[in-house]
């Protein structure tokens, strides 16, 4: 039933909340102001020790600053409760005194129907079950024995067998008063203009009901006990109650596992279902023939944030795995991906598990790649590409893979990490020795510039270059003033970020604190553009960033630096922000203008590249000494440093 945006928008009128929210959380007394409607919790959707959990009667909207979890009275008992969206409407209406809507008449004939279809496709269920334990389901039974499948395995996913007649489930449920209309509409008959007499469509078949999210069975899949059968497995047909787009086999049962914090796993038939679920994979769930799509990524993200899909090792799993990625992509948002499990070649979960045991398929599952680099496996399946040329076409397929993501703050990320990838690519360092090197084999370089033979490029670069904080290697450093003045200005006054959101969402930190942190303030920025700088520096503190933010301001405090304090006047704060961005864009192009010369150099010992190599050094020295004035920002606005 579809409810008015009127008839919601009451319900939240006249119930807080944090009065739903309440009544499942302990809410924090340090952090919480009750007379405000603004409170804090630790979040009941992921484990912690302090409260990210946020509520706020103003907005009508709770938000987990750890876990990403956000949405209303409504979205809350869903995700919560498990409840359907009618169910928590029907409940909150209930206490907000808010009548519910008049039925439709026909609606309520059709809800009726569907409910006669389903008894119709229970009582299916009970003949299947009532034949496999029958003489006539005694193949049906030793197919089971051999598999393993324990009698309580049976009779929970109510196994049963379809015995080889093409009117024994028909006259059956004729018999009990199901019309031939309603076999029909269950699909559990085959008819058509050219059938002159309907049959039954399971026959000399294992059974598998299909149930939905509520328990109701509402298909079946079914086995073939004969090997010259056409199909292998065959599935109820589309119907009123069917829609294999939308459902999961075992869809019930991992939905109360995904809430009680257990994995979900996704499994490409029943029998791995069953045998992940005998071994305690509760959240083991399968698509019914059909690839996954859309719809099942969504009910999956409704019981976790990170589902586990498995694949097989070979080339059709490597194929299923890439169409998986492709319908994934563009549907990420912010804490929703996937992880990837591949399975050893030529075996499935319930070999894994039969085999190898339970451990072996858990280690499986915690081991799972997270979808990012998943994909730079599949792009680089036939190995890491050494011409330029090939390493382009590898970055521009890998850019266009992020560009299909829709989230703007996914795809930046995933743009980021397979740009960091690529980067590592060109700074492997160059070889010199061995057939067809500089040294030995290769050219005499002796002469050219002045270079002895055989000596790398790297050798010639000047100490006070190669001591330069932008060429060492090792660990980035922890905090950069520069970078600290960029993040702390924009974290006590985030109302200078909507302005250059392009530019900053693009910006490229040297130090891994300000990456971090700049990657989380963007994201509450722009999700939450109204939470003012208290409100900014607390989510940045829930999140586990408060010592970074510490580091940073203590750095610039023995620095002198006072614009980036909230307390500075907006204009003040903008001149130092200007002032550091102008800085570090330049000494991001002089820092990749240093890598060309000397891949430049490698290539072309001449006077001419190194006289290039020499210039970029005296730009970076300067760029140095200007990065000293950092300490005189308060003279660009009028007011004095507190001196060093």
């Amino acid at each position: 039933m579809r409810f008015s945006d009127t008839f919601l928008d009451e319900i939240r009128n006249r119930l807080s909340i944090t009065q739903v929210v309440g009544e499942h959380v302990v809410w924090d007394k340090r952090k919480s102001q009750p007379g405000r409607g603004d409170m804090w919790a630790c979040c009941p959707f992921h484990g912690e020790k302090s409260p990210s959990f946020h509520a706020d009667d103003r907005r009508g909207r709770y938000h987990c600053f750890g876990c990403g979890a956000s949405g209303d009275h409504f979205r809350f008992l869903t995700e919560k409760t498990g409840m359907s969206f009618p169910e928590a409407v029907e409940m909150l209406a209930g206490r907000a005194g808010v009548p519910m809507p008049a039925r439709d008449e026909k609606a309520e004939r059709r809800a009726e129907a569907r409910r006669t279809l389903h008894e119709v496709m229970d009582m299916a269920a009970g003949y299947f079950q009532e034949a496999l334990a029958h003489n006539a389901g005694a193949r049906a039974r030793g197919y089971l024995l051999e598999r393993g499948v324990a009698g309580a395995m049976q009779q929970r996913f109510r196994i049963g067998y379809a015995p080889d007649s093409r009117n024994g489930l028909k006259e059956y449920l004729a018999a009990n008063g199901v019309t031939l209309g309603e076999m029909i509409e269950t699909g559990l008959v085959v008819h058509g203009e050219e059938i002159a007499v309907p049959y039954d469509r399971f026959r000399n078949r294992l059974m598998f009901p299909i149930t939905d999210f509520r328990g109701r069975v509402i298909a079946f899949g079914g086995r073939a006990l004969s090997a010259d059968m056409a199909a292998k497995y065959l599935n109820s047909p589309e119907t009123e109650l069917f829609h294999k787009r939308q459902t999961l086999y075992n869809g019930q049962t991992a939905r109360q596992a995904g809430y009680d914090g257990k994995p979900i796993v996704v499994v490409e038939g029943y029998m791995d279902v069953i045998a992940a679920v005998s071994a305690g994979f509760e959240g083991a769930v399968a698509p019914l023939g059909t690839a996954l799509t859309e719809e099942h990524l969504a009910l999956l993200w409704r019981m976790t944030d990170i589902p586990v899909l498995c694949f097989d090792g070979d080339t059709a799993g490597l194929r299923a795995a890439e169409r998986t990625v492709d319908i994934v992509l563009p549907q990420l948002k912010p804490g929703k991906s996937v992880a990837i499990a591949t399975l050893p070649d030529g075996l499935d979960p319930d070999d894994i598990i039969k085999q190898r045991g339970r451990d072996a398929f858990a280690a499986l599952i915690a081991n799972a790649r997270p979808l990012a680099e998943a994909v730079w496996s599949i792009e680089t399946l036939s190995g890491i590409p050494e011409a330029p040329e090939q390493r382009a076409a590898l970055e521009a397929r890998l850019r266009e893979r992020a560009g299909r993501i829709g989230d703007v703050s996914v795809r930046r990320h995933y743009s980021q990490a397979f740009d960091e990838k690529i980067a590592q690519l060109f700074i492997s360092p160059r070889r010199y020795g061995g057939k067809g090197g500089r040294e030995g084999g290769g050219r005499n370089e002796r002469g050219r510039g002045g270079a002895g033979g055989g000596r790398s490029p790297r050798m010639m670069v000047s100490d006070t270059l190669r001591n330069s904080r932008l060429l060492k290697g090792g660990p980035a450093p922890d905090v950069i003033p520069r970078e600290a003045v960029i993040v702390m200005s924009l974290v006590n006054h985030p109302e200078l970020v909507q302005a250059r959101l392009e530019a900053l969402a693009e910006i490229e930190f040297q130090s891994l604190p300000a990456r971090q942190v700049m990657a989380v303030l963007l994201d509450l920025v722009t999700v939450h553009p109204d939470l003012g700088p208290n409100g900014v520096g607390e989510a940045l503190v829930a999140r586990g960033f408060g010592p970074m933010l510490e580091r940073m301001r203590s750095v610039l405090s023995r620095q002198g630096v006072w614009q980036t304090e909230a307390e500075s006047a907006q204009i003040d704060a903008e001149t130092g922000l200007k002032h550091a961005l102008a800085l570090h864009y330049k000494s991001v192009r002089l820092n990749r203008e240093l890598k060309a010369a000397e891949l430049a150099l490698g290539e072309d010992l001449s006077e001419h590249s190194f006289e290039r190599l020499r210039d970029i050094q005296n730009q970076i020295s300067s760029v140095d000494g200007t990065e000293a004035l950092i300490e005189g920002f308060g003279s660009l606005s009028g007011r004095g440093t507190r001196s060093l």
